[in-house]
């Protein structure tokens, strides 16, 4: 068994696609088959070395190894130009000398009588060239007939030869064209089963009907189903993230992101979270849906929040580390970043928020939140907060269980339930209302930063008293 995954570099490697070569991966896992990549880059306007590197390290984040590859159509152009001539020397193609007014005119002409537009091949005849015009070279469609795709998720779609067209399979400047390239490379790298999306569809009769004509052994299809947005339209920048790469940028674990992929349009009874391993015992490419599948980022993050919480935390403060780095913090600078992760783990959907809700032991914040301060920065929290000062400076083992038990000490001496002592402080030492219990709170702060900002909690209290 082997399969494929054949993006075209004018972009980046977006969600569908990563779909697509995930399925194409694990179904050659199943069946201990090769995974192939391969660069669909005829389209040398559009295709970039930027977008290659991007398809690349997309699909390195996360984790789809190929085991031939990556191949290049532009290494091949001899090749596709072999198979063309061979094409032309036995008939089966021809050279097409039509204008662009006249293709126009041909579609405009169908168009009134009510009919598909295509074109009507009437260069198949053509002996002599037209000066001034270089053609295009198209290949002989078979004139009748039935093309009877018999594919894994859709099942068996017939496609009658009337209504397909004489392709062009090299352009006027001679370049091949999709449908030529994807054809031979199929053929020459012993593809034997092709996943891709049904976009494609409508290509596949007309090149099973090219791989016939070269005596090359037909693969098996399979054209999984659409992504759609929340709106029910193609999915697309304007639902938010679709690139692969952005995901990475905005928190989340690869792990996380695959297991999302493989469960838009499949499914194993009820099961919602896979491993890797899982997903390549069970997945089975004919059990996809054969709907439209709908994207849906609530789910996604909490996918990813489970991932998050389930994950070894070394790995979780590699990815923190990188994260904390773009908000200009060294995470070297403060405490043992497993510390922060065991801390924070719980309280993040992403890793990109455990690092903004992690800012705060880092460095000091500018302003209280308002809600908060209004709250719990009132002047009957100022002698629980110069208690607690006095009696943390007194601290010498700075360690988690001796914080709490000092907060405790503080409440019975002040005989006030903890909650009345431990919010005006987490209000003042962290700047809002939220954080890690109270003791795991203080000992990641660290002592001289939760004094300084006890000191500054207090200086608002009592400016707000005066005013």
């Amino acid at each position: 068994m082997r399969t494929r995954f054949a993006p075209s570099p004018t972009g980046y490697l977006h969600i569908g696609g990563a779909r697509t070569a995930l399925y194409s991966w694990l179904h050659a896992r199943k069946h201990g088959g090769r995974f192939v990549l391969r660069i669909e880059d005829t389209d040398r306007e559009r295709s970039t070395a930027e977008s290659v590197n991007a398809i690349l390290e997309g699909m390195t984040w996360l984790g789809l190894e190929y085991d031939e590859g990556p191949f290049y159509q532009t290494d091949r152009f001899a090749r596709y130009n072999e198979v063309i001539q061979q094409l032309m020397d036995k008939g089966l193609a021809y050279h097409c000398y039509c204008t662009r007014e006249e293709l126009d005119a041909m579609r405009e002409e169908a168009m009134k009588r009510k009919e598909k537009p295509r074109y009507d091949a009437r260069c198949r005849m053509r002996s002599e060239a037209r000066e001034g015009v270089d053609p295009v070279i198209r290949f002989k469609n078979p004139a009748d007939g039935v093309v009877v795709v018999e594919d894994l998720i859709k099942g068996k779609v017939a496609f009658q030869n009337t209504e397909l067209d004489d392709l062009i399979i090299a352009r006027s400047d001679g370049t091949p064209t999709y449908n030529l390239t994807v054809v031979v490379d199929d053929w020459d790298m012993g593809i034997t089963h092709v996943i891709r999306g049904d976009d494609h569809l409508n290509n596949t009769p007309r090149q099973i009907n090219l791989l016939k004509a070269l005596g090359a052994e037909l693969p098996i299809y399979a054209h999984v189903p659409m992504i759609l947005g929340e709106d029910g339209k193609r999915l697309s920048k304007r639902h938010g993230a679709v690139s692969v790469m952005q995901y990475r940028e905005e928190g989340y674990l690869p792990e996380a992101l695959l297991n999302y992929l493989v469960r838009l349009g499949w499914s194993s009874g009820d099961q919602e979270i896979f491993s890797l391993d899982e997903m390549i015992e069970l997945f089975d490419v004919g059990d996809v849906n054969g709907a439209a599948s709908t994207f849906n980022p609530e789910k996604l993050l909490w996918l990813n929040q489970q991932y998050i919480m389930a994950a070894e935390p070394e790995k979780i403060a590699h990815h923190l580390g990188i994260h904390l780095g773009k908000l200009g913090i060294d995470p070297c600078d403060g405490p043992d970043i497993m510390g922060v992760v065991m801390a924070q783990k719980e309280r993040a959907q992403t890793l990109v928020e455990m690092a903004q809700i992690s800012e705060f032991i880092y460095r000091d914040f500018d302003t209280f939140d308002e809600t908060a301060a209004k709250k719990h920065l009132r002047p009957v929290a100022q002698e629980p907060l110069e208690k607690m000062r006095e009696a943390l400076a007194a601290v010498d083992d700075w360690q988690p269980e001796v914080l709490h038990q000092v907060v405790k000490d503080v409440s019975e001496a002040l005989d006030v339930k903890m909650g009345k002592v431990a919010q005006p402080l987490r209000v003042a030492v962290v700047g809002r209302a939220a954080s890690p219990g109270i003791d795991v709170t203080l000992h990641l702060v660290g002592r001289e930063a939760c004094l300084r900002r006890i000191d500054k909690a207090l200086a608002f209290i009592r400016q707000r008293a005066a005013n």
